[in-house]
């Protein structure tokens, strides 16, 4: 369902350059696969087929079925890992794919926009709503914010007898602030499984939930992901495994001075997936001063802004281009019998076609202006593609993480804004890291 085009990589990384790799990438995937890395206690996302259990499974599908049951939008609150993986899923996939039963889904508690939450707020009066909040331990400051709302908003629509059944809380198994919340007040309960990190977690309850509501095949999602790990763990050779060699590729022109990989895509629908990507990989390599950069483009779109900047600017970027090769979706460009606009030779051409060539000329003038360049196409995106490519890029993190000598799994720079946020906010226990912090401002 997947293949990895790496022939623009070759003026800059032969063959000869990744068997010279290969001890490293070899390792890495050892590390990995026996769970003895730095991290090895966050890898629970690595067998998915034991990721999430049947009687999760089972649940998950009951709870969304009452969803569909009762309302028409799904409001998801939480951040990072939290929201990403699933709005990567829901957008990334054909609508035509979900049921017609499926919910709208929105997002909320990823920031602390006023604007957009009193929005939020005044549309929801158009539907039928449930909410499912996600949090470890429902303590982060921004889905905590914005779930106090919006419980307070459900109640005081519903009451609060119907606003519990309507509340679905994705949480710690046994601790935590959420946890304690969901107990006292009965909302149906998911756990986020301790040995995954919020950024692998999109095929846990995490985004299986909402996945569901929406409609979409989670079996198919996983299934998919299945595929990926028996294809991608079936050989360490860097040569024949595309994940590994993807991995390898990414850490040898690093080290060439490639300091920026971005991953580019001509199907805005993607974007919510790069932006997955982009927290997956700057979350996991950027420490110890060291780690690739992650940048997304929307092309044809950015070719009209960052087309300049890749082609002429800086040669400290590679790029990897995220292609679908067969949409489902059918548009003809007419002919309108005359050629006003010059484009009477695309009369009568699918636009997914043109789209397709677009990335070639593109993928060709990168090369040519000295921008390293591969990438990886799907034939047409569903639920078990997107399965398959979400495990290709955590298992390559993860391999790049450890061929990098990195921990792959903690984020030790995130509590530094938290620290200062909550001092600023005066959040008891912060008062003298607050009076150094107003002398500097």
């Amino acid at each position: 369902m997947i293949r990895y085009e790496h022939k623009n990589l070759k003026p800059w990384i032969s063959d000869e350059v990744l068997n010279l790799l290969q001890p490293q990438v070899s390792s890495a995937a050892d590390l990995l696969a026996s769970r003895k890395g730095p991290g090895g206690d966050f890898l629970g996302w690595y067998d998915p087929s034991k990721a999430v259990s049947s009687d999760e499974i089972k649940a998950i599908k009951e709870a969304s079925k009452r969803i569909q049951d009762q309302s028409e939008l799904l409001v998801t609150v939480g951040i990072g890992g939290s929201y990403l993986g699933a709005r990567a899923a829901l957008e990334a996939l054909p609508w035509d794919e979900a049921s017609e039963n499926g919910v709208d889904i929105d997002f909320a508690g990823h920031h602390m926009s006023s604007r957009d939450m009193e929005m939020l707020l005044d549309n929801l009066d158009d539907y039928e709503v449930s909410i499912n909040i996600i949090s470890k331990s429902g303590t982060t400051t921004e889905p905590a914010i914005a779930f106090r709302l919006l419980k307070a908003y459900m109640e005081e629509r519903y009451g609060k007898e119907e606003a519990k059944s309507r509340i679905y809380a994705t949480t710690d198994a046994k601790k935590g602030a959420l946890r304690k919340l969901a107990t006292e007040e009965g909302y149906t309960t998911f756990v986020i499984p301790d040995d995954i990190g919020g950024r692998f977690s999109v095929l846990s309850p995490v985004g299986l939930l909402p996945i569901a509501a929406a409609g979409y095949d989670i079996d198919a999602l996983l299934a998919g992901a299945q595929d990926g790990f028996l294809r991608y763990g079936a050989s360490t050779d860097v040569l024949q495994n595309d994940c590994l060699r993807y991995a390898a590729s990414r850490v040898a022109l690093y080290r060439q001075g490639k300091a920026i990989e971005i991953l580019s895509t001509f199907e805005p629908a993607f974007h919510y997936f790069v932006e997955w990507w982009k927290q997956l990989n700057g979350e996991s390599e950027g420490k110890n001063g060291t780690g690739l950069f992650p940048a997304g483009c929307e092309f044809s779109t950015d070719l009209h802004s960052m087309g300049q900047w890749i082609q002429e600017g800086q040669r400290n970027a590679f790029e990897t281009f995220l292609i679908e090769e067969k949409p489902s979706a059918s548009v003809v460009v007419p002919d309108t019998g005359d050629d006003l606009d010059g484009l009477k030779y695309l009369a009568g051409r699918e636009l997914s076609e043109i789209n397709l060539e677009a990335w070639k000329g593109v993928s060709l003038a990168h090369y040519d202006g000295a921008v390293p360049n591969s990438s990886l196409i799907v034939d047409t995106m569903n639920t078990r593609t997107l399965g398959e490519l979400i495990h290709f890029f955590e298992r390559a993190t993860g391999i790049s993480c450890y061929m990098q000598g990195v921990n792959p799994f903690n984020q030790p720079g995130v509590e530094a804004y938290k620290a200062n946020m909550f001092a600023l906010l005066g959040k008891p226990g912060f008062e003298a890291q607050a009076k150094i912090l107003r002398e500097r401002l």
